[in-house]
């Protein structure tokens, strides 16, 4: 039996309330001509609104505002309906930053944007793409060649801002999903405030989205809950205040993370195991949700071992049952099924896959996690806040 409601699954609400309708529904209050879908908008609540800021905290779900309240009056506040419009919401499948980031960026789910697995093996040439690390090959306009929310907006007249660390400016996964946003290099969390500020000042109407890592990168090493990751809660905080403190009287600020996290308890180690790679050709995915590319005609054979050597700590399914089920999006494109492996592991309660094959070798020894269905990890916050 599971210990907490959060670690039961949970479905992402396409089309009602993910973090594809997000960036939709702030077009949508500023007013951009294009369909846009406001669904996550209430009647009036953003009239007059000409200019947006959404803010990203990586790692930050909706079921740790608890804990997070802790270290921080603002975030405590929030939770507690004092301040601003707080709403769950749920991350997109897999739930990991960057589906979640194309997600939010283009507005639409994986299975349309194409940026569906933390990593993926290319179909047309065999090599893993790892999105986070993306050199630019493949091409990114070619990978991910749908609109962005910023190239929609830029073209009705709205100024487009993205406030991150300089470091990410030119990656393979910027040139995806935030096409057609100026870049304004911001790390510290302070720097992050004061950017976002000044961003949402340019011209008549603007669009900032800023991002920052510290409760994810915390929370990877330390632990949800921990002392070092209530630091971080605190630390962004501080960003959050910083930008309430001088947001324009005409501007509204969105905040919401990319996913949550679960402490994992339970590993299975594939470097350990070469019996699991019989049949294999790659693993991708991430520590939650693997996917396993297999040679031809041996997908019944891995699927068994596989499901043998997790046992009820995961289920394996294939790729058709997997889209079948809805989880990246009502539709799913011919080339983002291709990039979903032949069988998925959807790792469930606190236990993760690790050890594979050319991820960086402190990926075992990390605790917090992130990628799966659970609860814990698929909602997280929208909170919305406009001065007036």
């Amino acid at each position: 039996m599971r210990s907490s409601p959060h670690l039961e699954p949970l479905r992402p609400a396409y089309g009602t309330g993910t973090l594809a309708d997000v960036m939709p529904t702030a077009l949508a209050a500023l007013g951009v001509p294009d369909g846009a879908n406001g669904v996550l908008l209430r009647d009036g609540e953003l009239a007059g609104i000409r200019r947006v800021a959404v803010l990203l905290l990586d790692g930050f779900g909706y079921h740790l505002l608890h804990q997070a309240g802790q270290a921080s009056a603002t975030i405590e506040a929030i939770r507690n309906g004092d301040i601003g419009t707080l709403t769950p919401i749920t991350a997109t499948v897999p739930s990991s930053t960057p589906i979640s980031l194309a997600s939010l960026a283009c507005g639409m789910p994986p299975g349309l944007h194409g940026i569906i697995g933390f990593t993926v093996r290319a179909p047309e040439s065999g090599d893993l793409v790892t999105h986070i690390r993306w050199d630019g090959s493949p091409d990114p306009e070619t990978w991910q060649p749908e609109p962005t929310c910023f190239e929609r907006a830029e073209a009705d007249g709205v100024a487009c801002t993205v406030v991150s660390d300089g470091a990410f400016r030119d990656t393979g996964l910027t040139r995806a999903i935030y096409r057609g946003a100026d870049w304004l290099p911001a790390a510290a969390p302070d720097e992050v405030a004061e950017g976002t500020v000044a961003a949402l000042r340019r011209g008549p109407r603007s669009l900032v989205y800023a991002y920052l890592p510290d409760i994810d990168t915390a929370g990877h090493f330390h632990g949800i809950g921990s002392l070092k990751w209530l630091e971080a809660v605190a630390r962004v905080s501080e960003a959050v205040d910083g930008i309430l403190t001088d947001l324009p009287r005409d501007a509204a600020l969105f905040v919401t993370a990319d996913h949550g996290m679960v402490n994992v308890t339970e590993r299975l180690r594939v470097d350990r195991r070469p019996d699991l790679l019989e049949g294999v050709e790659a693993i991708a995915g991430d520590g939650r949700m693997r996917y396993l590319y297999t040679q031809g005609g041996a997908d019944a054979e891995v699927a068994a071992a596989w499901s043998a050597a997790v046992r009820d700590r995961a289920e394996v399914i294939g790729r058709d049952e997997a889209v079948d089920r809805g989880w990246f999006g009502p539709v799913v494109t011919a080339a983002a099924r291709e990039r979903i492996g032949d069988l998925v592991v959807a790792c469930r309660d606190t236990f993760a896959v690790v050890g594979v094959e050319g991820e960086p070798p402190h990926v075992p020894r990390l605790i917090g996690h992130h990628g799966g269905l659970t609860a814990a990890e698929m909602a997280v916050p929208l909170w919305t806040y406009r001065t007036g």
